[in-house]
């Protein structure tokens, strides 16, 4: 009971409760809308592949423009983004019931409509994502993400079923109708949003560095790029059973819409019993575990779903791949939440989603080529095989992080040293060099820590890193990197984690000088008269 009570805990925030709330109404519209694309699809194309770019058309977007998404969530205001990207994706559904409606929209012509609807998304996750952290305390980051999985899988559990009945019912431009207009209550709430965020005094990255900055985190960061490789697998596997499930409906089980949405539903149902076991499952298993089973569980719903010839039981094969499916992202989702300072988590996250979506957009067209060619139960069944590969990825290489949790917030230990040049926040470049005096017997320990360090500097923006010893006076160590210019620098400092400060204080203690390591700071100068990029502050003072 303690467990489950904490699993809920984020709910009682008023914050996260609303926006959980508005989220469960815009899911349920999208889901709804998706089965009405799929299956019209369908009516309007007789080839199987058009059917599965309906769901690469979804999750291409996500793969091609989530990293500079990831760099916008970080640079701006999240909430703000989120607005854009809800009103964006709110005007391309009314089009695209107004040409349903019409009579005028052809196949490709979907495909156009949920091309922009991916857009949409691939805008708005990497800031949904990041404003988790803003919404609650650190401590309820895990349930916080699991709930929103559960949001989703709890719609996924009636809103495909309910799609289904809509569909048949009242045909696809109701779907697309219902989907637009649930995206009113999500605008409405984030519009009465206003989170307190911690001010910068330095200005904006340009796109291109906040791009590169979040490129090289994930550089720097193998257990994170270990998390990456791991769900473009998942993602690539785990997608067939998704893009091939209205082929699975009308082909393998020979049903129609209603067992489409049925079957999508038992999918959910099974995501929200794989959520709320999540908890349970991470304390009594390692995070590599709980991901092999979850590629196994898949594995073993897609070769149920190949081979079986009863409804009953492909549907419960739904449910056991739907659990499988929400154990292992959550806990993908997790560790790349708690493993990323605030700074850059909305680039590692949607670095994240490029490799997951990109891995569903390649998976989607792989499936549905070779259903095209050797039929659904085929595709299906060489899905488990790679889905049984990513299983064998954790063995050795590929394996989740299993270190702890690590504290990963801000240091705001260093002070910005007193200058006695005028510098602006572009003056530069800038050479740093920080002397150390280390005993010969610690020159090992000192070169391990300094291996720490250097990964940390380049990972934080350093450039041009590297580690000289005098030749004249061997106990002499310097440290020497290079940055662009003094914003750079000063926000190398501010992105220093309590984490980090252990390889410091490390280095510090192996520091043998009668004063503390000191660094010079050195501004690059050009011979010519005429370069007065930074003037001695006595000369400019009144």
């Amino acid at each position: 009971m303690p467990d489950q009570v904490s699993s809920l805990a984020p709910l009682r925030n008023p914050v996260f409760r609303a926006v959980w709330i508005a989220s469960f109404v815009s899911n349920l519209g999208s889901l709804i809308q998706t089965v009405g694309a799929a299956w019209m699809m369908t009516a309007i194309s007789s080839s199987v592949d058009m059917v599965a770019l309906v769901q690469a058309s979804l999750a291409l977007p996500v793969m091609l423009f989530s990293i500079p998404s990831g760099a916008i969530a970080d640079n701006f205001g999240r909430r703000n983004v989120m607005l854009v990207a809800q009103c964006f994706m709110l005007v391309v559904s009314v089009m695209l019931a107004v040409s349903a409606y019409t009579g005028t929209l052809t196949p490709w012509l979907l495909l156009t409509y949920t091309f922009l609807l991916g857009c949409g998304n691939a805008l708005n996750n990497p800031s949904w994502g990041a404003a988790v952290g803003d919404m609650v305390p650190k401590a309820d980051i895990p349930a916080a993400v699991t709930l929103n999985s559960m949001n989703y899988n709890l719609c996924r559990s009636v809103g495909p079923a309910l799609g289904g009945i809509i569909v048949a019912a009242a045909g696809a431009v109701t779907a697309f109708v219902i989907n637009a207009v649930s995206y009113l209550a999500l605008i409405f709430v984030l519009a009465r949003w206003k989170p307190a965020l911690p001010s910068s005094t330095l200005p904006r990255e340009t796109m291109g560095a906040a791009m590169s900055a979040g490129l090289r985190y994930l550089a720097m960061s193998p257990n994170i790029a270990r998390v990456m490789s791991r769900a473009l697998v998942f993602g690539f596997a785990t997608i067939a059973t998704l893009a091939l499930l209205p082929l699975i409906a009308r082909d393998l089980l020979h049903g129609g819409a209603l067992l489409y949405g049925l079957l999508f539903g038992a999918f959910g149902m099974g995501a929200v019993a794989g959520a709320l076991m999540a908890a349970w499952m991470r304390s009594l298993l390692s995070k590599e575990n709980c991901v092999r089973l979850g590629f196994l569980g898949f594995a073993a719903c897609q070769a149920t779903a190949a081979l079986s010839d009863y409804s009953w039981l492909t549907l419960l094969a739904m449910m056991l791949g739907g659990a499988s499916w929400v154990l292992t992202l959550s806990l993908f989702n997790i560790t790349l939440q708690l493993s990323t300072p605030r700074w850059v988590v909305g680039r590692v996250l949607s670095l994240y989603q490029t490799a997951t979506f990109g891995g569903m957009a390649l998976g989607s067209w792989v499936w549905g080529l070779i259903a095209e060619g050797q039929g659904s139960d085929t595709a299906l069944l060489w899905a488990a095989g790679i889905a049984l590969f990513g299983l064998v990825m954790g063995f050795r290489w590929f394996a989740m992080p299993s270190q702890g949790e690590l504290n990963l917030d801000p240091l705001d230990r260093w002070p910005e040293p007193s200058l006695a040049l005028d510098l602006k926040a572009r003056s530069g470049p800038f050479r740093i060099m920080v002397d150390y005096m280390i005993r010969e017997e610690d020159v090992r320990e000192f070169l391990d820590a300094m291996a720490d360090r250097r990964r940390i500097r380049r990972r934080d923006g350093a450039r041009n890193w590297a580690l000289y010893r005098d030749v004249q006076n061997p106990q002499v160590w310097t440290e020497m990197y290079n940055v662009p210019t003094w914003a750079d620098y000063l926000r190398l400092f501010q992105r220093v984690t309590h984490a980090d400060e252990a390889v410091g204080e490390r280095i510090r203690k192996l520091h043998r000088g009668a004063e503390p390591p000191k660094a010079r700071r050195l501004i690059e100068r050009s011979t010519a008269n005429a370069d007065f990029t930074a003037a001695p502050k006595e000369l400019i003072d009144p």
